[in-house]
């Protein structure tokens, strides 16, 4: 989870003038219509003013009891989509399916949780509680160009499914598309229709010498990638390299997203130095299961011709480029293990030098895979409090928080996608004043760390609270980011008749105050 946090600084000064200054803590917003925003005579805000929480005599308690049961219990429900970052486009009559094809999981408690009133499925009604279409955007929506998604559960509860005959033909000019998932519930209610990141379009594999002049098809250290094996280019005979229940499999039904590092043979397995840019062929590399973390040895990525491992080809990685993996410390002249399925094992090929040229190995056809990038986008809501038909999309989705602000008002501006005016943060169960700026901007005012507990004057350790998003119509958006109030430390004030504290160290404290307005009181720090 991704937080931002705030040095808090301030003072609060005593309502008796000789009494010792009070300690460092957070600044309460003032009360003066001077630092309110404006509205307008019939009480609204006015155009790109704040928008300010409801009052204590709306049923804001309710909504607030809401949003706290959702942080504890956790309902929220989650859309994943995973797809290839490239398409190759089908020609004439051909029908080049999407590999790996675009997968769907739905996971989360929310999608086993009770609707609410309002929400509830009428008697008699059957079958699976959520089903999907997925096509291409900007098509007709004809069945013809749409498949139907029937999800299935899966050991770890997530439901998944996938669309194995997505393709686009040459009719479409398109240079890039991205893909359309309708969730339906059962009785036919629509529950949202969400999309994919961009897939490029793409004649063929290139086989030419990559250049990093050109860097669209590159393959890039920290970039997730799918490996894939197909014999004779025959579509049934494909197996993707997955995990399951803790080993690496060849699986003909799914298959997972790796991120590909480049390894550093000086550093212990599974240490990751920062090494950025372009893998290339003869570079030592390692593949992290994004999911379950799950590592296999560091491996020697070679290219692939006429089913032979190049051992002195160093070019970058391109999409879609027919590789191989060679296990390090194999014996010099072409020899070595390699990568290689058997069914639905991984195991080890024990190549052989070829008799005809240098610097390459024999290989079979099971220690051949196809390399390719791979996009993911999650979707996460909950239900749980909307008493409403509506869809639930589009779902917001926080990219990077930026703090700003000192004095008396500190300001989160939350940067992503699908913002609208109707949304509100909230920072833990308290709503914030929110304004909308863009579909890529929302901007709020940072609570008073008071609401959060009666003894926030005397903080000794940091208050981190999730930050999240919530419709007007009490859909509830929770986010992977939240926020941290760092208080300045001090101590409770001593017992009655204590002597009061030397005017030097008042003027001091004052002076410290002093250089605190002077400059920002709030740090910003991510932790991960």
């Amino acid at each position: 989870m991704d937080s931002v946090g705030a040095g808090l600084a301030g003072c609060l000064l005593p309502a008796d003038p000789s009494a010792p200054p009070g300690p460092l803590t957070h600044l309460s917003l003032p009360d003066s219509s001077e630092a309110r925003p404006q509205s307008g005579a019939d009480g609204r805000s006015l155009p790109g003013s704040w928008t300010s929480p409801r009052s204590s005599s709306e049923p804001s308690a309710v909504l607030r009891e809401g949003v706290r049961r959702c942080l504890q219990q956790q309902c929220e429900q989650t859309v994943r989509i995973l797809h290839a970052k490239v398409a190759q486009k089908s020609y004439g009559n051909e029908k080049r399916f999407f590999c790996p094809p675009p997968c769907v999981y739905l996971a989360g408690p929310g999608w086993r949780v009770k609707p609410v009133p309002g929400q509830a499925h009428q008697a008699g009604e059957t079958g699976p509680l959520v089903c999907g279409y997925m096509g291409l955007d900007g098509a007709s929506g004809s069945a013809a160009e749409t498949q139907k998604l029937n999800f299935e559960e899966q050991p770890d509860s997530r439901e998944f499914s996938c669309a194995k005959t997505l393709y686009i033909s040459d009719a479409d000019k398109r240079k890039h598309f991205r893909l359309v998932l309708r969730l339906m519930l059962r009785g036919g209610r629509e529950l949202g229709t969400f999309h994919s990141r961009l897939i490029k379009v793409i004649s063929k594999p290139s086989q030419k010498k990559q250049s990093l002049k050109n860097t669209d098809l590159c393959i890039s250290s920290g970039s997730k990638v799918s490996l894939f094996n197909r014999l004779r280019s025959q579509t049934v005979s494909t197996r993707y390299l997955s995990v399951e229940d803790g080993d690496f499999v060849a699986s003909a039904r799914q298959w997972a997203a790796f991120t590909l590092h480049l390894a550093d043979e000086h550093c212990s397995q599974g240490d990751f130095p920062p090494r950025e840019g372009y893998v290339r062929y003869g570079s030592l590399v390692q593949l992290v299961c994004t999911v379950t973390g799950i590592t296999l040895p560091p491996m020697i990525i070679r290219k692939v011709a006429k089913q032979c491992a190049l051992l002195d080809v160093d070019e970058p990685i391109s999409q879609l480029h027919k590789c191989a993996f060679q296990f390090p410390g194999g014996p010099p002249g072409g020899g070595g293990t390699y990568l290689c399925l058997a069914t639905e094992k991984v195991v080890q090929f024990q190549a052989s030098p070829c008799p005809k040229e240098a610097n390459r190995a024999l290989l079979n056809d099971n220690s051949c895979w196809t390399i390719i990038g791979t996009e993911s986008v999650e979707f996460s809501f909950s239900t749980s409090l909307a008493c409403t038909r509506e869809p639930v999309t589009p779902v917001p989705l926080i990219s990077t928080l930026e703090l700003s602000g000192g004095g008396d008002v500190a300001t989160l501006e939350l940067h992503g996608e699908n913002f609208h005016a109707g949304l509100k943060v909230w920072f833990g169960d308290v709503e914030a004043e929110t304004m909308y700026r863009s579909p890529r901007s929302l901007v709020c005012v940072v609570p008073d760390v008071a609401v959060f507990g009666s003894d926030w004057r005397w903080l000794r350790t940091p208050i981190t609270v999730p930050v999240s998003l919530v419709r007007t119509d009490g859909l509830f958006y929770p986010s992977a980011f939240s926020f941290t109030y760092t208080p300045e430390y001090s101590a409770r004030p001593g017992a009655p008749g204590a002597p009061a504290a030397p005017a030097a160290d008042a003027d001091a404290l004052l002076e410290s105050i002093h250089h605190e307005f002077t400059r920002t009181n709030f740090h910003l720090f991510i932790q991960t």
